[in-house]
């Protein structure tokens, strides 16, 4: 356990811990150039229209891997452009993610809170779906068809491009997260002056980030991002969520994999 130590009396009142989440009415600062803000969320939506668009024109193993690849290569762009942007305002990329593990009771604690929190989201996620129209409970093998049908030419369908997506999905969980709930929502929360306004505003992005899946699930998708971004704020920490976003990428790619081979 650690103790802060307390501010001299003449120190500056507007001193605060980078890791700690703000309260909704906390008065956040920027943690980096609105402008640069700006050029990441162009960034993200022109990649987003670019790929839904090109989803269509994968065929074959060569196509998927270049794909796959194209993939992390976009991210850790971002990944990067963000890391620039945040050196401006003095901010360490460790801020965003909340620092390094203390001790191995806090990983085990990270797991644990990771696995039961994307059972719950998945419970909640496969409700909004229900609402949305994207399963129907009466035709779940026409579910099932519709699903294969927009994310069959992105799934993995050999054993090597299976090991690839694996590793991208580790990958995502990890820059994703930096980006969605470490970059934008505390930014968003910041301009906004609310950390809801951050964790919601942040989530519709990340639904408009998965233009390839169609309208209804860029905004299930968005609602899926609201519930990581709520945990990221109550933690104080993007790790339970980059370990939850991982495993649930891929066991994604793994069952379509599965559904593909069989």
């Amino acid at each position: 356990m650690t103790i802060e130590p307390q501010p001299m009396p003449e120190a500056p009142s507007n001193l605060s811990d980078p890791i700690a989440a703000p309260s909704p009415a906390a008065k956040a600062s920027l943690i980096a150039p609105l402008w640069h803000t700006l050029l990441i969320i162009a960034l993200i939506l022109i990649n987003s229209f670019l790929g839904s668009s090109k989803v269509g024109a994968v065929h074959g193993s060569a196509s998927r891997i270049l794909l796959y690849g194209g993939t992390f290569v976009t991210q850790s762009i971002l990944i990067l452009l963000i890391w620039f942007g945040i050196r401006l305002r003095g901010v360490r990329m460790r801020d965003l993610i909340g620092g390094r593990w203390p001790s191995v009771e806090s990983f085990l604690l990270d797991v644990a809170l990771a696995i039961g929190f994307l059972v719950a989201a998945l419970v909640l996620l496969f409700g909004v779906r229900i609402a949305l129209g994207t399963i129907d409970l009466h035709n779940l093998e026409k579910s099932k068809d519709d699903a294969m049908r927009v994310l069959s030419p992105l799934a993995p369908h050999t054993y090597l491009e299976a090991g690839l997506f694996v590793l991208l999905s580790v990958c995502a969980g990890l820059f994703e997260e930096i980006i969605f709930r470490g970059y934008l929502q505390r930014q968003l929360g910041a301009l906004g002056q609310n950390a809801v306004i951050g964790i919601v505003v942040s989530g519709a992005i990340f639904g408009l980030a998965h233009g390839y899946q169609g309208g209804r699930m860029m905004v299930a998708i968005g609602i899926f991002g609201v519930f990581f971004g709520i945990m990221a704020y109550l933690r104080k920490s993007l790790r339970p969520g980059m370990i939850a976003h991982a495993i649930q990428d891929s066991i994604a790619g793994i069952t379509l994999f599965s559904m593909l081979k069989h």
